[in-house]
This record gives C-alpha cells, sequence and structure tokens, in this order.
C-alpha cells in the first residue's frame, strides 16, 4: 500500500472519531425546538346569569275582600282576560247601592230647580220677579249640575272598585303559585298570585370593566349570538343574541350589566332560574405558544428562545390570555423565533443544546394523545 493512500485513511479516521465524539458529547442535551403558530383562535367567556320571564307581573287586590272562589290553579295556562279570582266586596255593594241613589237625587233636585227656572224667567218678562231673583235660581240650577256630576263621578268609582273583585289574566301565561286560598281575607296591594309568559326570556348577567371594553372593541355581530349553559352544566339548546346594555356601571362591584333574549318553544326555563352565558370570540392571527413551553419567575412569564448558535436565551413574554394548553402572545416573541418546545425547568440560559425541530401542531396533538 503507498504511503499516500495511509496518510488518507488516518485523516478520515481522526476525523469520523472526532465527529462521533462531538455528536455523542455527553455535556450537551438534545431537545425539541418549535416555532409558534399564527391562526385564528376561538376562546370563550362564562358569566353568572339569572334568567327573567320576558314577561312576568304580580297580580295583586287593589281592594280588601275576602277570596270567594279561585278559578284556576297552580302552573296552569291561561289566556288574556280569563277570570282568575272573585272577590267578595259586600260593603261596596251596599256603597253602590248609596251612590245610585244619591245620584238619582241629585238629577231629581236639578229637574226641580231648572222647573222653577223657567218660572222665574218667565216672571222677569212680565215685570212680577226682579232679574236678581232669575240669577240666583240660575246659580242654583249650575251648583245642582255640579252635584250630579259628582254624584255620577263617586257612582263610576264605586261601580269601578266593586269591579276589582273579578280579576282576570293580563295576557296569556302560566299561573304561578297561589299563596292564599278561598275565605282568605285579604288586604289592599296583598298578592294573589303571579302570571309569567315564558315563550321568550331574557338572561342578565354583568361584566367587568375589561371585559365590557373587549367586547366593544369586538364590534362584529358574531359577539352577540351568545349561549346559555343550564345549572346541570348542560348546553341550553337555542342561542340567544344581546339586545341592551345598561348606561351605567354599578358602582359598588364595578360591573356592567347586559341582558340577553332567549327563544323558549320547550318551556324549559323559568322565571327565576340560573345559568351561565358563554360569549365566544374570535383572535384573528393570534400568535400561539404552548403553555409547556413556559415557565414564571415572580409572576412575570418567560421562554427559553434557541439563537442560531444553539443556545438558549432567556425572554420574557408578555401574554394576551390563556386558552386551553396555549397562550396567546401579546409581546416579546415572533412567530419566525424558535423556542424550547418543554423541559424548562431541566435547563438554564445559555445552555448549548441540539436542536430537533419538531411541527408545533402535531407535537401538541400527539402530547394530547399521551
Amino acid at each position: 500500500m503507498k504511503i499516500s493512500q495511509i496518510l488518507f485513511i488516518s485523516v478520515c479516521l481522526i476525523t469520523a472519531s472526532c465527529s462521533s465524539k462531538k455528536e455523542t458529547d455527553p455535556g450537551i442535551d438534545t431537545h425539541e425546538v418549535v416555532n409558534p403558530i399564527v391562526k385564528e383562535a376561538t376562546y370563550s367567556n362564562q358569566y353568572v346569569a339569572k334568567i327573567q320571564a320576558v314577561k312576568y307581573v304580580e297580580i295583586r287586590s287593589k281592594i280588601k275582600g275576602y277570596i270567594e272562589k279561585i278559578h284556576v290553579d297552580e302552573g296552569q295556562a291561561v289566556k288574556e282576560g280569563q277570570l282568575l279570582f272573585t272577590l267578595n266586596f259586600l260593603a261596596l255593594e251596599k256603597e253602590l247601592q248609596k251612590a245610585n241613589a244619591a245620584y238619582k237625587s241629585a238629577v231629581a233636585d236639578l229637574k226641580a230647580v231648572e222647573v222653577e227656572l223657567s218660572n222665574v224667567k218667565l216672571l222677569v218678562a212680565k215685570n212680577i220677579v226682579s232679574k236678581t231673583e232669575f240669577e240666583v235660581t240660575k246659580a242654583k240650577v249650575e251648583a245642582l249640575k255640579a252635584d250630579v256630576d259628582e254624584a255620577m263621578a263617586n257612582k263610576e268609582q264605586v261601580a269601578l272598585n266593586l269591579s276589582f273583585s273579578q280579576i282576570k289574566a293580563p295576557y296569556d301565561g302560566l299561573i304561578n303559585r297561589i299563596p292564599n286560598k278561598v275565605g282568605s281575607l285579604i288586604a289592599e296591594s296583598d298578592m294573589l298570585t303571579s302570571i309569567s309568559d315564558n315563550r321568550e326570556v331574557f338572561a342578565y348577567f354583568n361584566l367587568s370593566e375589561i371585559d365590557y371594553l373587549n367586547y366593544l372593541a369586538d364590534g362584529d355581530q358574531e359577539t352577540k349570538v351568545v349561549s346559555l349553559k343550564l345549572a346541570n352544566n348542560v348546553l341550553y339548546g337555542y342561542p340567544g343574541k344581546i339586545e341592551m346594555i345598561e348606561s351605567e356601571f354599578d358602582r359598588s362591584t364595578g360591573n356592567i350589566a347586559f341582558r340577553a333574549r332567549f327563544p323558549n318553544p320547550d318551556a324549559i326555563l323559568k322565571q327565576g332560574s340560573n345559568g351561565k352565558i358563554i360569549v365566544k370570540k374570535q383572535l384573528k392571527n393570534a400568535l400561539l405558544i404552548p403553555q409547556k413551553s413556559t415557565f414564571e419567575i415572580q409572576d412575570q412569564l418567560y421562554v427559553y428562545v434557541v439563537n442560531q448558535e444553539n443556545t438558549l436565551e432567556q425572554r420574557n413574554i408578555i401574554p394576551k390570555m390563556r386558552l386551553p394548553d396555549f397562550y396567546v402572545v401579546e409581546s416579546g416573541l415572533s412567530k419566525d423565533e424558535q423556542i424550547l418546545f418543554e423541559g424548562a425547568g431541566n435547563v438554564k440560559e445559555g445552555n448549548k443544546i441540539h436542536s430537533v425541530h419538531v411541527d408545533l401542531a402535531k407535537a401538541m396533538s400527539s402530547s394530547s394523545k399521551h
């Protein structure tokens, strides 16, 4: 073998030995690195909500009396104008009789004085009585006309009060609890029952000032469509729509009230029930990194950025929000930079690594299966 061939083989062996030693250097570990991904992201916020019927009214007695008859039952569906209660107002019936009598008496007195006025007018024409007597009689007629008007008004008022003994439904709806039974003495303004129309319901919920401003910043119609999670954590089957925001913040809580309207064709939602409003929002061109790639130091969030020399650089990032398994980065990182995928607790700033680039979406998908 020639000397030149021997030298060539020797150089190759030395080079391979050095390369192998470099790749297997126990002081440099191999780690997976990823690039942040930019995509649209959906996130949601939940707010405690109170459900109220669109139509709800308390049925109260306008005058004092006894419950003579109850024509409906609790939970019954009723129609507008349907008779609900009959109350016994015997005293009012007697008052109505007196009012009718007083009215008739006033009308009779007026007619008598009107006849007298006609006679005085004839006598004045014949110069038998003075015009002064005519004016006095005419004044009596005007006074008695006022008495008739007063008697009529009193009669109508007593009749109106008596009509309150027949209590009817103001609109179609469902009868709620009836606390007083037949024979109960009812005072003026006592509640007899309440009636609610649940074909549509309102859901009232409160947002903080920050959430309120973020809601306004979105400015699209999609954010007005909301979902409702029921008390048993089941999602209600019909979407609702935000249709009202109050004009001022509650000084004690710093929140502002929203109102959403939901259809209720199956009558699942009831007056006074509870739930949670879910407001979903879209983030366009969101910069996402895995939560497992981050670590905290004194409430600040950090990642390890891998530079061109495969050296780790500790970088403080500002998150915009937290999603399942991801952070949305507000600032501190760009989509072209590589970060340590996981294992941040096992390395330090300045460490040199062997980097193996992996696709972030595939890596997260694979990680979620384990």
